[in-house]
């Protein structure tokens, strides 16, 4: 009998964001008591010392309910201060970042301005 490799945590929507030698994964799954959390995944491709082959080095952050908007308030304040009090002399909006479907693996080119978010996405969970 083969087991359940996902324990009944379903999948229910997956975000893919190709950052450099990283990619980020954000999955929304459900809980058996049919509740949903969000977990965000950093992968790296790391290369054997030996030559032959290599690994992903994964590291994931399980994301609840009840702590979606503080997780948000955090995220934009932090970006906000390096974005405004760290580094107000970059051009935020000469970043080009290419985001792939996860669902369908469709490209498609998201530009984000300087302390202005892409339609729709500021980071909000309300």
């Amino acid at each position: 009998m083969e087991e359940n490799k996902n324990n009944g945590r379903d999948e229910i929507f997956s975000e893919k964001v190709k950052a450099g030698k990283r990619t980020y994964f954000f999955d929304v799954k459900s809980t058996r008591a049919n509740d949903f959390y969000v977990t965000i995944t950093e992968s790296k491709k790391r290369f054997n010392k030996d030559n032959e082959g290599f690994t992903y080095e994964k590291h994931k952050i399980f994301l609840y309910k009840e702590d979606f908007n503080k997780f948000m308030d955090a995220l934009n304040n932090t970006v906000n201060h390096v974005k405004n009090e760290l580094m107000p002399g970059v051009d935020f909006s000469s970043f080009e970042h290419r985001h792939e479907n996860h669902e369908n693996h469709e490209e498609k080119e998201v530009v984000v301005e300087a302390g202005k978010p892409a339609e729709g996405s500021e980071l909000r969970w309300d």
